[in-house]
């Protein structure tokens, strides 16, 4: 089922891997239709690191809910599953540095402006992230970020005809021909 009130969309799902893309998909058109297209990217990896945490963990069942919303000037991104454990992070540092597995929180922490989980009753839990939709005053004035340089546009270089030198001591060049027979 899905709902799209004005700033609200709700989708619920089975994380398995061929879902997990869906639901990447329709968070990235909501979020075009939104008009919200610079959180787009940041959005999508956030939710499909949740799913794949549902995907790998949940039990008894791999139901989920993901929902995202518009409040003022954040977005938020949560997923709801049935499973009550809540996420255990570990330092990144004690992390094997080849491990394929358990860096997920750490980008949904990376790419959000907040994250956090929450028990849901006695059945389930809720694991969210927030963006920010608008840019923050000290990066629109400058003070966070290096001004743009200002690129000017310059004439091309005409390059000279050169006529090329013949010596006559070397035989003129002749085209390569096949050796093959046919």
């Amino acid at each position: 089922m899905i709902s799209h009130p004005s700033r609200h969309c709700t989708v619920e799902l089975q994380a398995l891997p061929s879902r997990i893309g869906q639901v990447r998909r329709i968070v990235s058109a909501q979020l075009r239709y939104w008009h919200l297209d610079p959180l787009i990217d940041r959005a999508a990896l956030g939710v499909t690191e949740l799913l794949t945490n549902v995907h790998r963990h949940a039990r008894p069942d791999k139901t989920c809910t993901v929902e995202i919303e518009l409040v003022l000037d954040r977005l938020k991104v949560s997923v709801r599953d049935h499973d009550p454990r809540l996420p255990v992070v570990g330092p990144l540092e004690d992390a094997d540095t080849l491990a394929t597995c358990g860096r997920g929180l750490a980008m949904v922490a990376a790419v959000s402006e907040s994250w956090g989980v929450r028990p849901d009753g006695e059945s389930g839990k809720v694991v969210w992230f927030t963006l920010p939709t608008t840019t923050p005053s000290s990066v629109r004035a400058g003070s966070a970020r290096p001004p743009r340089r200002q690129v000017v546009e310059k004439p091309a270089h005409r390059f000279t005809e050169v006529e090329p030198s013949v010596d006559p001591r070397r035989p003129e060049h002749t085209p390569a021909r096949s050796a093959v027979v046919g």
